[in-house]
């Protein structure tokens, strides 16, 4: 039988999560210390040294764990559809919706990435990240693709590269100006139409 540390494992790496994800989006990945982050959950740097080895491990918890669950939300999204043959406004629809935590989440996770790209070790972890997460939109895309009956006239993954990027830019924008250019907004406009051209039967 697993003895008492090990069963409360989850628990003490989900609470260091949060610590770390509340932290992150206050201060910053730069000026938060691990000494900080094991304040906040109630722990001493020994739990937080027993479940990462790192400040980066930490943020890349939370990468895997945010990616997750961004793409159980559009994979949920697309099969609670009475109809599988989406159109193009669809799709954008889905790819414009937005978590109430998404806000806090690009907050931490830009800083991150400006701290990689002055740091070519995190920035290959980074980048083997983003990888698994875009093989599995591009997984997705896939499906939905081969259900419709169609193929892409692209590169599913560097599609899935554009996707991301009209998304994380559409958002920096509303983030800064939300009243001039409500969250979606861009990608309801020209999301369809890029999609048109991009897919065909």
């Amino acid at each position: 039988m697993p003895k008492g540390p090990t069963k409360r494992r989850p628990q003490t790496r989900a609470r260091l999560l949060e610590a770390a994800m509340d932290a992150f989006a206050e201060a910053g990945f730069g000026a938060t210390s691990i000494d900080e982050i094991c304040r906040r959950a109630g722990y001493t740097t020994g739990a937080y040294y027993s479940n990462f080895s790192s400040k980066d491990e930490l943020f890349f918890a939370l990468f895997d764990e945010h990616a997750a669950q961004a793409l159980d939300r559009l994979v949920s999204k697309v099969a609670g559809l009475a109809d599988g043959n989406l159109t193009p406004e669809e799709i954008a629809g889905i790819l414009a919706d937005l978590s109430p935590e998404e806000r806090r989440w690009y907050l931490v996770s830009t800083e991150f990435t400006l701290y990689a790209m002055r740091n070519p070790e995190a920035a290959g972890l980074l980048a083997d990240h983003d990888a698994r997460a875009r093989a599995e939109l591009v997984r997705i895309l896939t499906a939905y693709l081969t259900r419709m009956g169609r193929e892409s006239a692209v590169d599913l993954d560097l599609l899935a590269r554009l996707i991301i990027a009209i998304r994380e830019g559409a958002l920096l924008q509303s983030l800064v100006e939300p009243d001039a250019l409500p969250t979606g907004t861009l990608e309801a406009a020209f999301l369809p139409t890029l999609l048109r051209s991009l897919f065909h039967a």
